[in-house]
């Protein structure tokens, strides 16, 4: 019988152990698991932390009880250090010391960490002073209990996906809040004047934003926090949450000789194979084929952990599954806005001759009340009329999420930017029109750049 053995219990890890016992039960793999939380949504930590999930419970997709029900033997608190390629065994280390697993195929699921830029202070202060990193279970309790003693500010350092969540949560709580970003727009993954919609609503919403700017220090002040940055930048605040991206956490993979790859990530192919054999990886420690452009990039996606999990797992049965490629499909909730975006902008789009047209659309016929505009920008191929991209920013009631799912489906299916147009997508006037937002938007792309 095969020896399965998965390091890592979060979306790539449960995703690979779950394949292999749907394929063969009299497989049990084993899954070693650094702490106690296996199959928790980190995706789902800032609504927890808004109040909207009162208990963190709920954030698992699978209690622990599922999971060795569904055919899965768990490791818990049980940290992984070496792999032995050659003897085919894991160090392991638990409550009880140190032990070694044997395995026929491993599969490395170990995830990404926080990056901690260069802020002189984060390396000294920490959650007990109020300055917390947030990317695990442990970093949420500890954020809570920070919370709980009701503090007055809050300053959020970085402006991305999590960074944008966690000010919506943090104004959920009553806190005051400035957002800080060194770049100068919010939420760079889509154009600047997508990302200026979103900095309004940030500002409606009374959060203090600057753009531009970047943290050099954090220090105790009279019982506070002082944070200071670049342009005469200083705020007095009770917490500062600092979450500015993950990089591949790649330390054990490592220790098997494995190549790295783009950004650091581990060197997969599309079976999911690393550059040892019996030894796979997926999730966010790994490169993930960009199914578009045909190449490697390092997208740190759930969606993307979850389908490269089970690619591994089935391949480590032996057989043959490719991985599909990503499109970095992503969709953020920031107060009332949804924001989503798939495939590539002008500037990414290496080997195309990318033209982007923006259109304002309403989500449903302008006579049914409540009727809402979508802005949507198009990236399309000038000379083939390929499909490339697509940017939208609307209101989060106006199916923003879906949308993007259509035209996500069509760069999956390298159709035209008119092929969208003839899509047969559903009408009725309180919830679309005869010509959905996004063919109203394909549409206007082909008027001005042809087809």
């Amino acid at each position: 019988m095969t020896r399965v053995l998965v390091i890592g219990g979060s979306d790539a890890g449960i995703s690979a152990g779950l394949r292999i016992q749907e394929l063969d039960p009299n497989v049990r793999p084993t899954l070693v698991v650094a702490d106690a939380y296996p199959n928790f949504s980190i995706c789902g930590i800032p609504y927890h932390v808004s109040g909207e999930v009162p208990d963190w419970r709920a954030l698992a997709h699978r209690t622990r009880a599922d999971l060795e029900t569904a055919g899965l033997g768990l490791r818990l608190n049980t940290r992984a250090t070496r792999i032995d390629p050659f003897a085919r065994t894991v160090t392991v280390v638990d409550h009880d010391g140190r032990h070694q697993l044997p395995y026929d195929e491993l599969i490395i699921g170990t995830g990404a960490v926080p990056i901690r830029p260069r802020i002189e202070g984060i390396d000294t202060l920490g959650p007990a002073d109020g300055v917390h990193l947030l990317h695990t279970m442990e970093d949420t309790f500890t954020l809570t209990d920070t919370l709980a003693r009701q503090p007055e500010s809050a300053v959020v350092v970085g402006a991305g996906y999590v960074g944008l969540e966690m000010v919506d949560a943090l104004r959920a709580r009553g806190i005051a809040v400035t957002l800080v970003e060194t770049l100068p727009e919010v939420l760079s993954t889509v154009d600047s004047e997508l990302g200026a919609l979103v900095r309004a609503e940030l500002r409606a919403h009374d959060v203090d934003v600057h753009t531009g700017t970047t943290v050099h220090r954090v220090e105790r002040h009279a019982g506070r926090l002082r944070v200071h940055g670049s342009d005469g930048f200083i705020r007095t605040t009770d917490v500062v949450l600092v979450v500015v991206g993950v990089h591949p956490d790649t330390a054990l993979a490592e220790t098997a000789g494995v190549k790295l790859g783009v950004r650091g990530a581990i060197a997969v192919d599309r079976w999911m194979r690393a550059t040892v054999d019996h030894i796979f990886a997926a999730g966010d420690c790994v490169q993930t084929y960009h199914r578009l452009l045909g190449t490697d990039t390092y997208l740190p996606l759930g969606t993307t952990a979850h389908k490269q999990g089970r690619v591994a797992g089935e391949n480590a049965l032996g057989a043959a599954r490719r991985f599909a490629g990503s499109l970095g499909t992503q969709v953020v909730k920031v107060f009332d806005l949804a924001i989503a975006r798939t495939g590539v902008r002008d500037r990414d789009a290496v080997g195309f001759r990318p033209v982007t047209h923006e259109t304002v659309a309403d989500d449903h016929k302008a006579y049914y009340p409540g009727s809402r505009p979508i802005h949507l920008r198009i990236t399309g191929d000038a000379t083939t009329g390929r499909l490339l991209g697509a940017q939208l920013v609307g209101h989060r009631d106006s199916s923003v999420h879906k949308r993007v799912d259509v035209l996500a489906t069509a760069i999956h299916h390298g159709m035209t930017v008119s092929d969208v147009e003839d899509l047969d997508l559903s009408y009725t006037p309180p919830l679309g029109s005869p010509y959905d937002a996004v063919q109203v938007a394909t549409h206007a792309w082909t008027q001005q750049h042809g087809d």
